[in-house]
């Protein structure tokens, strides 16, 4: 604002303006790193930290209470090798070990759609919501193509809230075990995050 005023009110021309500019810098810039400060200390942020998780994701599409229901597809996507088209809405469990009995941490909430016609690839867009622990009360936001025939795939974490709040970071899901008969997977994730 003092930049803008010396600016307006100064009839200069060559050197003088230039010092005014550098001057408009210098305020804008003193401004800018103020204004980092004080909305980090209004949100309470400390310094950035490092977390590793690791969990179970158990995507359960039939049985008696299945938490991967399809909600969309389209004519041709039950005659697709690749399921193209298809879309689940997702509300799985996240567990600390393999068993679908292992203690429960939280859930893994959002939705999946089939989006490639060359090989079984998903879009995928999960919060994950934390019930357990330091993390209780907590979400992290992954988004990314997951590939699940390969052995490893690598999605992004672009998010999240309370204790991730500006989390950013990515998740590596492997699967651990699928039943080609059910349909029904647990996919082991480690996710590394940085975050306040």
């Amino acid at each position: 604002m003092l930049g803008f005023f010396f600016l307006s009110n100064s009839k200069m021309r060559g050197h003088s303006t230039a010092m005014a500019v550098a001057v408009l810098l210098l305020f804008s810039s003193h401004m800018a790193t103020s204004n980092t400060e004080s909305w980090r200390e209004i949100l309470g942020l400390q310094k950035e930290k490092v977390s590793h998780l690791h969990f179970y994701f158990h995507d359960v599409i039939t049985g008696k209470n299945p938490t991967s229901i399809a909600v969309a597809g389209a004519n041709t996507t039950l005659t697709s090798p690749t399921f193209f088209g298809l879309v689940n809405v997702v509300d799985n469990t996240l567990t600390k070990g393999p068993k679908p009995t292992s203690k429960l941490i939280g859930r893994g909430q959002g939705f999946f759609a089939s989006s490639s016609q060359s090989e079984i690839s998903f879009f995928m867009a999960i919060n994950f919501v934390f019930m357990e622990g330091k993390f209780n009360g907590s979400t992290l936001t992954m988004v990314g193509r997951n590939p699940i025939m390969h052995k490893e795939r690598e999605m992004t974490v672009v998010g999240g809230s309370g204790a991730f709040r500006l989390a950013r970071g990515y998740a590596i899901a492997k699967t651990f075990v699928s039943d080609l008969r059910t349909k029904n997977a647990i996919v082991e994730y480690h996710i590394t995050v940085i975050h306040f």
